[in-house]
């Protein structure tokens, strides 16, 4: 069964009126769906051209909302948040780092808080297609991995749950902005394997009218300290 993005977030998690972190915000589209939502939301990012586009897609926002910072060493001080949030972010940590990227939430975490990890499968058409340009499998393994040490260390795993979200693109070339919007460094392997990525896409596509739909299978930890 195949749900929205945010579909689980949403579920499991209540951030009306509570300070809420996005850790590897990117250009903040979680960041302003938690706030409309009513949080008080905000978002850490390394790539500062990333934090660029999500000052220009969200003007209004306080200076403070979108900060440049690495997942391993989080600009806050001791429970500053209620809600600690990893949307499909782990695994870009550095995987020597993902134990401290989750001591780090852990630490600006305040004593009824929450941290949400939501993960891709090494699995789906989607994962498939993105295959040639960057093969994810094992940073997703680590980040796995990483996340079953903190349930059985010094967190308490309160839900986990498995679904599947159906991607939809309107072509090729929005394929190729979303995988460069992630990861700018992608560009030189795009072109490199551009004509095979053009026949996966075609292959891989399951259509909806005029969309191209992909499947990708991911796993959501809730954890507390």
């Amino acid at each position: 069964m195949s749900v929205e993005q945010t579909e689980v977030l949403d579920e499991l998690v209540d951030v009306r009126g509570r300070d809420v972190l996005d850790v590897g915000c990117g250009e903040g589209w979680l960041v302003r769906h938690l706030a409309a939502a009513g949080a008080h939301a905000a978002g850490i990012d390394p790539l500062a051209v990333a934090l660029e586009r999500a000052r220009r897609e969200d003007p209004g926002a306080p200076a403070e909302r979108y900060l440049e910072s690495s997942a391993e060493a989080l600009p806050f001080a001791d429970s500053s948040f209620d809600v600690v949030v990893f949307f499909n972010s782990l695994h870009h940590v550095p995987v020597e780092s993902m134990d401290a990227a989750l001591e780090q939430a852990g630490r600006v975490l305040r004593p009824a808080g929450v941290i949400y990890v939501q993960e891709p499968l090494a699995e789906g058409s989607f994962f498939e297609l993105m295959r040639p340009v960057e093969d994810e499998t094992p940073v997703r393994a680590a980040a796995q991995s990483a996340l079953e040490r903190a349930a059985a260390g010094g967190f308490t795993q309160l839900a986990r749950r498995e679904a599947v979200i159906a991607t939809e693109l309107s072509g090729f070339e929005a394929f190729h902005a979303r995988m460069l919007s992630v990861d700018p460094s992608r560009a030189a392997s795009f072109a490199e394997h551009e004509r095979t990525l053009r026949t996966e896409f075609g292959r891989l596509a399951r259509r909806s009218g005029d969309r191209f739909v992909f499947d990708q299978p991911f796993r959501v930890h809730l954890l507390a300290r």
